[in-house]
């Protein structure tokens, strides 16, 4: 290990990012009842709405993980973060139902290739045994983006109005974009602000890049591999709780227990700052077992442990009667969920090796239709059957299934050998 290493500064540059993004994604969360009233939108609408951002970002992980790998990360994810700035702006000029939809399509599109170009850029910048602190440290920034951006979001409509917001936070994301792109650089090699010591650091102890094959991995390729259907469907397990809370919890607790904007701001900040702890500790234990020389055990056992709170946190908080005894057992689940990031995007860079961007892109878009289906299930399951229970009990079904996948995920079998 070097000292005074510089390239922690990617790490802090992934981290800030990540934060961004989620605040930019969980304003229209605290914004639910601003929108509604202004647009005359009830619930089954504003579920539409919702999942439209996550059908948007579904479908365009893949190809914009693909454009990474091909054009290299820093002009790609500049494109991609001022597009998702622009139609975070865009969100506020929203005149009618229509109008939200499809601006809140594209934003899901303009974000969709960021988590891709960063595993992919991480390939080439983090060694091997420090991907799992990597991994949580940076999704640890988009959650505490969410979990301090509820509250604020919350104050700031009740100053500005719910459209300026967005306004405000689209100017930010294109202040970011232009740093990003001065003060990034494709690998680590080309970085001038890095000593040679550090640089052959690096690429020592980074996985092995072979570059005649990057962008020649086709998606029948990827989905004949059982790793990557295995990662795609435990994924589904992750977001679906996850996106629960980046947009019905808000709503979900402050009408259920008659609280003020801000004050359910405070609450649903909690299962945030738990997602983020989660990574902390799934991160650091990533990279401990890794080090002793047991990589498959070093992606399945953060991912199992985490997936078993997900469960017992969802169904624990069935029985809670009061706002803080539910989003306490809640964070629990989210902690969980927060535990299988890090080994699943490390996974996806053992895997996919030079093609990162293109298996974290598949396994992401699972991941998102999954958070595209949570969208619309909580409000039409309460419509159908008359509780919010059925939902979480689909949210802990599917906790148990990835358990299941994660049993049989092996990080050393690469999509290079026959899978």
């Amino acid at each position: 290990m070097l000292n005074n290493s510089k390239r922690y500064r990617f790490f802090l540059g992934s981290f800030l990012i990540t934060l961004l993004l989620y605040v930019d994604r969980v304003c229209i969360s605290s914004a639910k009842d601003s929108i509604s009233g202004d647009l005359g939108l009830n619930d089954i609408q504003m579920g539409w709405v919702l999942s439209a951002f996550a059908l948007g970002y579904a479908l365009f992980q893949v190809p914009g993980g693909a454009l990474g790998d091909t054009y290299g990360v820093r002009k790609v994810l500049t494109a991609i973060m001022v597009l998702w700035s622009l139609f975070t702006s865009l969100t506020g000029a929203a005149w009618s139902y229509v109008s939200m939809l499809f601006f809140r399509f594209t934003f899901g599109a303009g974000e969709a290739g960021a988590f891709p170009n960063i595993s992919r850029a991480a390939f080439s910048w983090v060694p091997t045994q420090e991907r799992g602190a990597f991994q949580g440290i940076n999704f640890s920034g988009s959650r505490l983006g969410a979990a301090f951006a509820l509250p604020l979001v919350a104050f700031l409509i009740d100053a500005w109005g719910w459209r300026t917001i967005f306004y405000f936070f689209g100017l930010i994301g294109v202040l970011f974009a232009v740093l990003f792109y001065v003060f990034f650089r494709n690998k680590p090699e080309a970085h001038s602000g890095l000593s040679q010591e550090e640089k052959t650091y690096i690429v020592k102890h980074r996985q092995q890049e072979i570059e005649k094959k990057g962008g020649d991995l086709g998606l029948k390729t990827m989905l004949k591999s059982k790793n990557v259907i295995l990662v795609m469907l435990q994924y589904v397990g992750s977001n679906f709780i996850f996106f629960f809370m980046l947009t019905w919890l808000f709503p979900y607790i402050k009408g259920k227990y008659e609280l003020s904007a801000v004050t359910t701001g405070f609450y649903a900040m909690l299962p945030f700052l738990a997602g983020a702890v989660g990574n902390w500790v799934s991160g650091f234990m990533v990279d401990a077992i890794y080090k002793k020389g047991q990589w498959k055990r070093s992606r399945q056992l953060p991912a199992t442990i985490g997936f078993v709170l997900v469960v017992i946190g969802i169904l624990s908080s069935l029985y809670m009667d009061t706002a803080l005894g539910a989003v306490l057992c809640l964070s629990v689940a989210i902690f969980g969920a927060d535990m299988t990031l890090s080994p699943s995007w490390s996974f996806c860079m053992d895997i996919g090796e030079e093609n990162s961007g293109k298996v974290s892109g598949m396994m992401n878009m699972a991941g998102n239709l999954g958070s595209f289906v949570t969208g619309l299930a909580f409000p039409y399951l309460r419509a159908w059957t008359g509780s919010d229970a059925p939902f979480f009990y689909v949210a802990a079904a599917l906790g148990f299934v990835a358990i299941f996948c994660w049993a049989f995920m092996n990080p050393e079998k690469k999509l290079s050998n026959a899978n």
